[in-house]
């Protein structure tokens, strides 16, 4: 039985018959945060629970990138290259640098601390964009349970001055967020609060000038499951975790189709040697199908 599950005849433009769903590896608790690094031929993710970042080579196979790691979640790479991480466990954003070291870009807002940084994408200016939802202090599962200080929302960091500054206050449960290739639009998820039935669904956001966000209508409603991590294709189109698979969403806000994974996936992120292959974090495994079609290279505004 074939694994995609096509809605719309152009995503069957986008995938290949031939292209396999692959379990890269597995026996993990929940994973999340993949981000590839080309320069290194690696993808790193985060075993969450199991307080780890993992690398994956095609060469080398599995190995541990940091131990421990502050219960990571999120991963990005800025416009050095340098990883960006979200941290439950400190409740901050950090940076590595090339020789190691790590600097904090974030971890109160107005004197409070941060709940527990989620996901993260910095953009073409260097802005540090990240959710700050409280699932790493609602429980001791994916972190330390512990007073939630600040509401749950999306914050932007200066790239210049530093300063942090909440531009998105009207969630309940901000998750994944993803920019479209021309940075004109904004997708963010929402999950919810733990332990509710608060309505799931993914915003779109229009950037202004001074990346100003207007409008914030619901783009799409995922179902089975909800949106979680985020990326966008060369076109346009968001592909987004879901409770049976990848979903891949037109900018209209139509669902195109499916890749049906085995189980609920978290996050993804196009890579590999062109860009063309999409690793999947799904609750205790990571897998990999190669596309037709390319992430999207986002250009300066």
């Amino acid at each position: 039985m074939s694994f995609f599950e096509a809605e719309d005849p152009l995503f069957s433009t986008f995938v290949l018959g031939n292209a396999p769903l692959k379990t890269l590896a597995g026996g993990f608790d929940w994973v999340e945060g993949p981000v590839w690094f080309g320069d290194h031929d690696c993808l790193l993710f985060s075993d969450i629970p199991n307080n780890r970042i993992l690398r994956w080579s095609p060469t080398l196979g599995m190995s541990t990138f940091r131990e421990p790691a502050n219960f990571s979640n999120g991963n990005t790479r800025d416009r050095e290259g340098r990883l960006v991480t979200c941290e439950h466990g400190t409740r901050r954003v950090t940076r590595t640098e090339h020789d190691g070291s790590i600097t904090v870009i974030a971890d109160r807002y107005e004197g409070k601390r941060l709940n527990s940084p989620n996901d993260v994408v910095v953009a073409s200016d260097g802005a540090v964009w990240f959710t700050d939802p409280h699932y790493g202090i609602a429980s001791d599962y994916e972190g330390t349970r512990a007073e939630q200080e600040l509401p749950c929302n999306v914050y932007r960091v200066d790239p210049l001055s530093g300063e942090i500054r909440a531009v998105l206050t009207d969630f309940q449960g901000p998750n994944g967020l993803a920019f479209s290739p021309d940075e004109t639009r904004l997708y963010v998820a929402d999950t919810g609060r733990m332990f509710s039935s608060d309505p799931r669904h993914i915003r779109v956001f229009d950037v202004g000038k001074g990346w100003s966000l207007t409008g914030g209508d619901v783009f799409h409603v995922v179902g089975p499951g909800c949106a979680d991590g985020m990326r966008v294709d060369a076109a346009g189109n968001l592909w987004t975790s879901a409770g049976d698979g990848v979903h891949c969403i037109a900018p209209d806000g139509r669902r195109l189709g499916k890749i049906l994974v085995p189980e609920t996936v978290s996050n993804i992120c196009f890579g590999g040697r062109h860009g063309h292959r999409l690793f999947i974090t799904a609750s205790t495994s990571l897998y990999a199908v190669s596309l037709a079609i390319r992430g999207a290279v986002r250009t300066s505004r």
